[in-house]
């Protein structure tokens, strides 16, 4: 009876405890653990972290454009706080915010807008080191199209390149002297040499097409339905007709096509919230091969094939999370010839060493090694951050069984001919043959596409090299000269492109 009392007067001892620290938790809520924001002209992200998920409702104010945002069931902290500073006077959205406790275990954030945007706000579960966070992505009404965005680079690369010599489209060649030192004689650049540059200037002279005065926005509407990341559809290229365009060249530029040139899609793997491998030291793979892409892109941008001048286009020029569906259908839009995802590889034990070339296998991977590595960079849509209520769980379902065996049997030549390269730079190779995985960024059915593992970031000494500018440099001539030895044996057909 004795042990009875006492047990029951621990029991309510115990109790009394737990609703005094249940009160507690309750009207403390979720804590706010950190905030990140990430501007780019794609989209700006702004991600809140917190020990347990948020919920929200949002409203926009049309005049002048803000973005209210009600976060429930907490107080506002610190690290809540730190939001208003971390807005860059850059980001092509946000002006600036304001953040304070709207009423009890309310806090409301509003954005003041630089332009009209479209948002979509959703929470995702804890993944990797990440906890609950809660995202707020800010696109354009009108979505971006990447094939303007890579017209609109090329015309402001133009002027620069007026008055140099050039022996490509006007742009400087990547062994320029230095400053001061007497030019070597140039082949000049051939009459018209910037095709999509014309057509942009007759498109520019068009009149635009008028329509109706859009009615003035109310002062608080909910936010519509969202459109799409990308909101147009990829174009198919189509096959000049027979016989030209009656004037006896069918390779010229007219009102809705341009002449031959070459695209290489450059994928910098990961970017924004997923920060991809990280080496012993610290190194992030995002930040490494965003700029081995820089590189390959100053000498595709330098280079021709049989007299056509070649364009690279980035699917992310800056720190910014893009969708693995999202790449695929990017490179689709400009309809690319080429695409090139660019990574660093990381294994847990930290010997592993070595680059590697992979294509894609409809049949099964290559090695248990492929499969293991396919599977980790299938991933990253769950570390960067995707709405699976949006267009991109459609994306990659369109995109599953659409690659054929033409694309794969031209990656694979692709492939090999970067592995070569790689190898001559003196590099190590993990494997001495093009590898094969189900890749999903490597799905576009009608690129051929590989995705090249730069080094082991997580291989102290390959990280070290993966940091030099030596390496990097090294490494951009290679993959080049890779891609100059596919189309001198894959010369790539004659086509136009239609915008």
């Amino acid at each position: 009876m004795k042990t009875n009392g006492l047990q029951r007067r621990t029991l309510l001892q115990g109790g009394s405890l737990a609703l005094l620290l249940g009160t507690a938790e309750i009207a403390r809520g979720a804590t706010i653990v950190a905030v990140r924001v990430w501007p780019a002209n794609d989209y700006t992200r702004v991600t809140i972290e917190s020990d347990g998920r948020l919920h929200s409702q949002q409203l926009v104010v049309g005049n002048p454009p803000r973005l209210a945002v009600d976060i429930e069931g907490i107080d506002l902290n610190p690290a809540l706080r730190e939001l208003v500073g971390k807005i860059r006077p850059e980001d092509p959205y946000i002006n600036g915010l304001r953040v304070g406790q709207f009423a009890p275990s309310v806090v409301r954030i509003v954005f003041d807008l630089k332009q009209t945007v479209a948002p979509q706000v959703f929470s995702l579960a804890p993944v990797a080191a990440y906890r609950h966070r809660l995202v707020l992505d800010l696109y354009p009404q009108q979505a971006i199209d990447p094939m303007e965005a890579l017209i609109a680079e090329r015309l402001r690369d133009a002027p620069k390149a007026q008055g140099r010599d050039a022996t490509v489209a006007g742009i400087a060649p990547r062994n320029a002297g230095a400053p001061g030192d007497t030019p070597a004689p140039l082949r000049p650049a051939p009459p018209a040499a910037d095709p999509l540059g014309d057509l942009m200037a007759q498109q520019s002279m068009r009149p635009a097409p008028r329509g109706p005065t859009a009615a003035p926005a109310p002062a608080l509407v909910a936010p519509a339905p969202l459109p799409p990341v990308v909101g147009t559809a990829p174009a198919t290229a189509i096959a000049p007709p027979h016989g030209g365009n009656g004037n006896g060249n069918g390779n010229v530029a007219t009102a809705s096509r341009t002449d031959r040139i070459i695209i290489v899609a450059l994928d910098p793997g990961h970017g924004g919230e997923d920060p991809g491998a990280i080496g012993p030291n610290g190194t992030r793979e995002k930040d490494i091969v965003l700029q081995v892409a820089h590189r390959l892109r100053e000498r595709i941008n330098a280079s021709s094939v049989n007299g056509n001048p070649m364009r690279a286009f980035l699917t992310r020029d800056a720190d910014f999370f893009v969708p693995l569906g999202t790449r695929v259908q990017k490179a689709r839009r400009v309809q690319a010839d080429l695409f090139v995802s660019i990574h660093a590889d990381a294994f847990t034990n930290p010997d592993a060493r070595g680059a590697s070339v992979f294509a894609l296998s409809q049949s099964g991977a290559s090695s248990s090694a492929a499969r293991w590595l396919a599977n980790k960079e299938n991933q990253a849509d769950r570390v960067g951050g995707v709405n699976v209520g949006s267009h991109e769980a459609q994306v990659q379902r369109a995109l599953l069984d659409m690659s054929t065996t033409a694309q794969i049997n031209d990656s694979l030549k692709l492939g090999g001919a970067m592995l070569g390269e790689i190898r001559g730079i003196g590099a190590r190779l993990h494997k001495p043959r093009v590898e094969q995985a189900g890749f999903a960024v490597l799905k576009a059915p009608d690129i051929p596409s590989v995705l090249v593992e730069t080094a082991f970031i997580s291989n102290p000494e390959e990280e070290a090299k993966l940091r030099s500018v030596d390496y990097q440099e090294d490494l951009a001539d290679a993959l080049m000269r890779g891609i100059q030895r596919y189309f001198a044996q894959n010369p790539p057909l004659a086509r136009s492109r239609q915008l």
